[in-house]
């Protein structure tokens, strides 16, 4: 699936989207006057083709009335909200910036590795349920592993980074490997099948991060300050997330989550202004974290460095 295409999808959401219906006809005609477009219509065979790999890849229903008027799904996009807002966002983004050329050299963005490179690829391996073979590059390795076999079930965009879950032929389990660290990719001619009843939420409903984990969901709850706690409002850290607990001096949030390593540095990563309260193994956690950060210093002998 090249950028190109993957715009081209976008476009047609996000059309149907802020127009509600549209005919064939009221399609092309704003089809005509987009960048993506060569000022040509759409022919009906690739409409349907389009529409057809939307709902296939990324969920997202594009139904018809007997009138003949397209429009989206609203349950559709209710299942895959987050999803549906990150497609959008990013065409609003890239469209916004491509047409202020000029003001480029004052726009920073954060770079997000591999995506350029094999995420068009796995994108498409998944959508001909196609196996894929590359080498992996793995920081834990003295050497790259070579001739990787695997079959991608889901994709998860973390942190900036790029992951794809899926099942590792020759260890016969579910992996999860960082696009960035791939060296050459290919997909192959062996097909794959997803397993019944599998779906991302299983893999990554109830942790942070990627860590897939066979922990139990625990109850979380965190203690945050007044200030934090308007940052967790208004971006959650977890789509668990419960409703507020406010006092005068501080908020309790609650979650339900796996214990994971992500989980621990995130929560490190906020400093003094969250405090882990329960579970009683996850201030473990957090505490051994910083016994074992605070071994990197001779406190007690002062910084003199």
């Amino acid at each position: 699936m090249t950028r190109d295409l993957f715009s081209r999808y976008v476009w047609i959401v996000d059309t149907l989207m802020r127009n509600e219906k549209l005919t064939r006809d009221e399609f092309n005609r704003l089809w005509e006057k987009c960048h993506l477009s060569d000022g040509r219509p759409m022919p009906e065979r690739t409409f349907f083709h389009y529409r057809r790999s939307i709902e296939e890849n990324f969920h997202i229903d594009i139904c018809c009335t007997r009138a003949g008027e397209y429009y989206i799904d609203q349950a559709s996009i209710n299942r895959n909200r987050t999803l549906t807002n990150w497609m959008l966002d990013s065409y609003a983004v890239n469209g916004a910036i491509a047409e202020a050329a000029a003001s480029t050299d004052r726009v920073e963005v954060e770079e997000v590795p591999s995506a350029r490179e094999f995420l068009p690829t796995v994108l498409s391996a998944m959508q001909a349920s196609k196996m894929v073979t590359f080498t992996y590059a793995g920081f834990s390795r003295s050497r790259p592993e070579k001739d990787i076999l695997f079959a991608p079930y889901f994709l998860k965009r973390y942190k900036q980074r790029w992951y794809m879950l899926g099942y590792k032929e020759k260890s016969r389990e579910i992996r999860t490997y960082a696009l960035d660290r791939i060296r050459r990719m290919m997909i192959t001619n062996r097909g794959f099948q997803l397993p019944e009843g599998e779906s991302a939420d299983n893999y990554f409903g109830h942790i942070l991060g990627v860590t897939t984990s066979k922990a139990p969901i625990r109850k979380v709850v965190l203690r945050t300050t007044p200030t934090q706690a308007k940052y967790f409002r208004a971006l959650p850290l977890h789509t668990s997330q419960s409703e507020e607990e406010i006092t005068d001096d501080y908020s309790i949030f609650s979650f339900r989550l796996q214990l994971n390593y992500e989980l621990v540095h995130e929560i490190l990563s906020f400093g003094n202004t969250v405090t882990v309260m329960e579970p009683q193994e996850l201030r473990m956690m957090v505490t051994e974290s910083l016994r074992s950060t605070l071994s990197n210093y001779d406190i007690s002998a002062g910084d003199k460095n």
